[in-house]
């Protein structure tokens, strides 16, 4: 059980780094937010201090969140992930996935509406696998312009400039899975003689 136990709070500060990111949220907001200094946030985070319950409350709170899935508890025997959706830029994310760290998973819907956006392209450290479910995708990645259209899979190195948008004016749903740098992934075909 210790063992068990050890491996919980060691998975906190990441999960709470990989919180606050997903919610757009910096430290200085999130201090003012739970009335917890900054310095003690970043700590936190970096897993260089101890989570407890005069810490994880107010976050718990902050995040809308209950205590034990704030801090990532290993559930029972219920494999079903609860999904807590979030929007972000005008497009709405739902998580698939609900340990921080690793591959993450998402759902990801883009509203019907304009395409005269102009694309802003960011990039950040991760690899990116992507599967549209529905709809036109318009990605900009590196300077090309792409429309990837229902069932059309793309992948590639997030350091690369990239950004996701309607291709015509009706939404867009597709699935995301976002790596750490270096992991990769890969189809794996049968080789079949004729």
């Amino acid at each position: 059980m210790s063992d068990e136990f050890d491996t919980v709070l060691a998975a906190v500060g990441p999960r709470l780094r990989e919180l606050r990111r997903r919610s757009g949220a910096t430290l200085t907001a999130l201090s003012e937010t739970t009335g917890i200094p900054v310095s003690t946030l970043s700590r936190l985070e970096s897993g260089h201090r101890k989570p407890g319950l005069e810490l994880l409350l107010p976050l718990a709170k902050a995040y809308q969140m209950p205590l034990d899935e704030l801090v990532g508890s290993p559930p029972g025997l219920d494999p079903r992930v609860y999904p807590q959706p979030f929007t972000r830029n005008g497009m709405t994310v739902i998580p698939l996935t609900r340990k921080p760290g690793g591959l993450q998973a998402f759902k990801q819907i883009l509203p019907a509406g304009p395409t005269d956006r102009e694309p802003d392209p960011r990039s950040h450290e991760g690899y990116h696998w992507l599967y549209v479910l529905n709809g036109r995708l318009r990605l900009v990645l590196a300077g090309q312009d792409l429309v990837l259209t229902t069932g059309e899979v793309a992948e590639f190195d997030t350091h690369l400039p990239h950004w996701f948008g309607n291709a015509d004016e009706r939404p867009v749903e597709f699935l995301s899975i976002l790596g750490p740098q270096g992991e990769r992934f890969h189809i794996r075909a049968r080789y079949r003689r004729d």
